[in-house]
């Protein structure tokens, strides 16, 4: 039975399986699993999240019509065999630093993309990367066990990096604010010794200085680049624009107004 076997995961606080789990722990035929899935799913205690990997809705969550997503990632990316991490958004409020509270899931994988989940109350959007960081994801420990997560260095790093695909630098200039409080010198010392976006740390040591000048953080970041050549950037990247001159010993040009809601 498929009922009797989910409240087995229920009991050791695992909340998602895999049809292929299913098929090898249960004695039923496949089209009789499916049956009673599609079952559960229409009393709405099974999601059928992506082909062959389903989420359990346990009575405590029914009413959200979703999971935190802490409880099947890391199973999730066990199944589609590829590295991961929470992060953007999603890990900012892990951090505290929840000014904008997302109701939508953040989460970095490697190449090639994978298509996002909308469905129900969920809605994850998967950004990817081809160069994996070689430092910097720390694991935290969830009711259902570990999953990966950016440090908050990383975390500052992807926001500024990817910010024309999350609503731009004016939307998440308040959750850097916040998530600045939680950014280590070992941490950013950690970032610093791998990251191979110089562009993206001028433009992060740049909103550093802007939001708190005597923070010791952007002078990590500028004895990092001052001994390297960099070339002017745009504040916001564009491919309509190239940059202008520049009075800032970022070399950042400022093509944008920043406003912080804060």
């Amino acid at each position: 039975m498929v009922a009797e076997y989910i409240d087995k995961l229920l009991s050791v606080e695992e909340y998602s399986f895999s049809l292929d789990e299913l098929l090898e722990k249960t004695t039923k035929s496949k089209n009789a699993i499916w049956l009673e899935l599609a079952h559960l799913i229409e009393k709405n205690k099974v999601i059928n999240l992506r082909k062959g990997f389903y989420l359990i809705l346990t009575p405590r969550y029914s009413n959200f019509g979703k999971l935190p997503i802490s409880l099947y990632i890391d199973k999730l990316f066990d199944y589609l065999d590829r590295s991961y991490y929470l992060g953007f958004y999603s890990a900012a409020k892990a951090y505290g630093a929840s000014h904008q509270q997302a109701q939508r899931d953040y989460v970095m994988t490697v190449t090639p993309k994978l298509l996002n989940i909308q469905k129900s109350a969920i809605n994850i959007r998967f950004l990817t990367t081809s160069a994996w960081p070689e430092k910097n994801i720390l694991s935290k420990k969830s009711d259902a066990g570990i999953y990966h997560i950016s440090s908050p260095a990383l975390t500052l790093a992807d926001l500024v990096h990817y910010q024309n695909k999350l609503g731009g630098l004016n939307r998440m200039l308040s959750t850097i604010e916040e998530l600045l409080e939680e950014v280590t010198h070992n941490d950013l010392d950690d970032l610093l010794s791998w990251y191979g976006n110089k562009a993206t740390l001028q433009r992060l040591g740049f909103l550093l200085d802007e939001i708190d000048q005597e923070n010791s953080l952007s002078n990590l970041i500028f004895q990092h680049l001052e001994n390297q050549k960099i070339h002017p950037v745009l504040l916001k990247p564009t491919n309509q624009q190239r940059p202008g001159s520049v009075d800032n010993k970022w070399k950042v040009d400022t093509n944008l107004q920043l406003e912080s809601d804060l």
